[in-house]
């Protein structure tokens, strides 16, 4: 068995990484440490560098079409790690997630129509429908007294009116790595089948379940969500090859599949490049030993988290552990500060680059998401610079 090593620190200076080209457009200053935008810092996989080194070992890179094992291999992944089982005329590439949002807000509703999403969540969930001209409709996530989350099914009751066409799901739910239980998913598939209202539910992070959590696919859970669904999802997360832009939909209903795959088409959505389809195939082929290696290895990181701020930050900084994906939510209402100041506190203080929790919407203030998908030394220099900080502006003595 072969040993990945997470332990490396790679300079991603000169690749055009967001994380490291866009910091000083977000946060004023360039001199951070980047642990907001949503990859790792690991390694992409040898065997995916490989197969893609391979294939451009080939001097023509010219149209391609997908082979014949291209969406088999990816429906065997998907019943293996989740236990849904997915034909392969179901499924479509799409030219990454947020996009396929917008493509869905655009086949599923009109101009006015409205959008449920709940925060705090994923910004484009709010950006996307925004920017189409539809309106969206808070359903706030309700905040449990140990600091997990639920679904506030009486307030999506009382918001909800015959405007509402599209609810964005988000599973497991980002920033706060809920993997959403099946009694829940029904119970939202049920509310969304009698106001007939499309679930386009991202599931990128799925092949993430951390200690001992399982996925449970949105639609897998009843007839009820399988009609009303559109499940996205990708490797990109798992195995760190976000820049290849390998997502793909799941949608099993007839009419719902109909339109949408119609309109992907009519506008060449669907055809996916050459490069993807190489990684792809390689990381669902090969790459099941890595990716238990790496969710140990994020696992551990979670867990020195939890630690130091249990042991140095006390009721400072509480970490909600995620139940899935490298994103930590951190509680930062201990300390006390105002929206300014708490970005303040980590952007020049501690000189980290993490996202504020405002972006997330409603419910996000006085919290922080950080990225643990990177070297563990990195992230004990992280959280050596937040205490520092802490202690620099007076509130930890």
């Amino acid at each position: 068995m072969e040993h990945y090593d997470f332990d490396q620190v790679i300079d991603r200076s000169g690749t055009n990484a967001v994380k490291l080209e866009q910091m000083r457009e977000q946060f004023g200053r360039s001199d951070l440490l980047g642990m907001w935008v949503a990859d790792m810092d690991f390694a992409t996989p040898p065997f995916v560098l490989e197969a893609l080194r391979c294939r451009l070992s080939h001097p023509i890179l010219g149209y391609s079409v997908v082979p014949d094992e291209f969406w088999p291999t990816v429906a065997r992944w998907i019943q293996e790690h989740h236990g849904w089982k997915v034909e392969t005329d179901w499924m479509r590439y799409v030219p990454g997630i947020v996009k396929g949002i917008g493509m869905a807000v655009n086949v599923f509703t009109s101009a006015g129509d409205k959008v449920i999403v709940q925060p705090p969540v994923y910004h484009p969930f709010r950006l996307v429908p925004e920017g189409n001209r539809r309106q969206v409709v808070w359903n706030p996530l309700r905040r449990c007294e140990d600091g997990t989350y639920e679904m506030d099914f009486d307030q999506l009751e009382r918001v909800w009116d015959e405007r509402c066409k599209l609810f964005i799901l988000s599973n497991p739910h980002n920033p706060a790595g809920i993997c959403w239980d099946a009694d829940t998913l029904r119970r939202l598939a049920h509310f969304c089948a009698e106001r007939n209202m499309v679930v386009v539910s991202d599931e990128i992070h799925c092949d993430m379940a951390l200690f001992g959590c399982r996925h449970t696919p949105f639609a897998s859970v009843s007839d009820e969500a399988a009609r009303q669904s559109i499940t996205f999802q990708a490797p990109s997360k798992t195995f760190n090859m976000a820049g290849l832009v390998s997502s793909y939909c799941v949608v099993p209903k007839d009419e719902l599949r109909q339109n949408f795959f119609g309109w992907l088409a009519a506008n060449e959505f669907d055809y996916p490049p050459t490069l993807p389809i190489v990684g792809t195939l390689a990381a669902y082929r090969e790459g099941e030993e890595w990716r238990r290696q790496m969710v140990h290895y994020i696992q551990q990181n979670v867990e020195f988290v939890e630690a130091f701020c249990a042991q140095r930050l006390p009721a400072l900084v509480r970490p909600l552990r995620p139940q899935a994906s490298f994103l930590v939510w951190l509680d930062c209402r201990g300390l006390q500060l105002s929206h300014a100041a708490l970005v303040d506190l980590f952007v020049n203080h501690a000189r980290l680059a993490l996202n504020d929790g405002e972006m997330f919407g409603p419910g996000g203030e006085g919290f922080m998401r950080l990225n643990v998908g990177v070297p563990r030394s990195v992230l004990q220099t992280a959280m050596q610079r937040v205490e520092s900080a802490i202690r620099h502006v007076g509130i930890l003595k």
